[in-house]
């Protein structure tokens, strides 16, 4: 189902808070890209897309057009979730460049530059990356890039899926011995904690 509350943001990076935008955290789906307003709405939480640009393509968009892109962004992430998860667990190699070529022919249509810019403190100026947000498919520009930063700088060893019941989050496990099991300690964590406790209590 479509959801507006926040999206969950609990995989450590953003190419697979990405595939998180559809999860079952607790026994129902989620949608937070169902539609045109859904994928701004995730997009704003994101900070992956200034608030003025979606403000402007918000306005500017055709009726119907941001649903169709919305509906590019979930085929683009359930292509990326069957990469990533015939790739989890083991160290991602150089012959999987040849499956990520969908990535690169949406990376290609960018139209990103840099400028110079005065520093907010006023002490200088700093060279700053920017886009032309021209048609509201740019929107899938930055969404492709969280992508191919996950690719090239996370060990795909260390990817994860929660090992709570029903849940369908994914995560890259950072913590010292490579021991995260959960989504997160508030949702999946403290659900098994509670399951062990009334099994224990059975048991006894």
């Amino acid at each position: 189902m479509d959801n507006h509350s926040p999206a969950i943001f609990v995989a450590d990076t953003l190419g697979l808070d990405f595939l998180n935008s559809v999860a079952t955290p607790a026994d129902v789906p989620v949608e937070w890209i169902g539609d045109g307003e859904g994928l701004l709405r995730w997009l704003e939480q994101t900070s992956l897309v200034p608030a003025e640009a979606l403000a402007a393509i918000r306005k500017l968009a055709l009726p119907g057009e941001l649903d169709k892109v919305a509906d590019q962004a979930r085929t683009l992430r359930e292509w990326f979730r069957s990469f990533v998860n015939a790739h989890k667990g083991r160290p991602l190699t150089r012959d999987a460049i040849h499956e990520l070529e969908p990535l690169n022919r949406l990376l290609a249509r960018d139209e990103s530059f840099n400028r110079l810019v005065s520093r907010e403190d006023g002490t200088g100026l700093d060279f700053q990356p920017a886009r032309k947000w021209r048609t509201p498919d740019s929107l899938l520009l930055p969404i492709g890039e969280a992508l191919g930063r996950f690719v090239c700088t996370e060990d795909f060893s260390d990817v994860k899926a929660c090992e709570g019941h029903a849940c369908t989050l994914l995560f890259v496990d950072h913590t010292r011995g490579h021991r995260r099991r959960w989504c997160s300690m508030a949702m999946c964590g403290n659900r098994a904690k509670q399951a062990a406790h009334r099994h224990r209590l059975k048991q006894g």
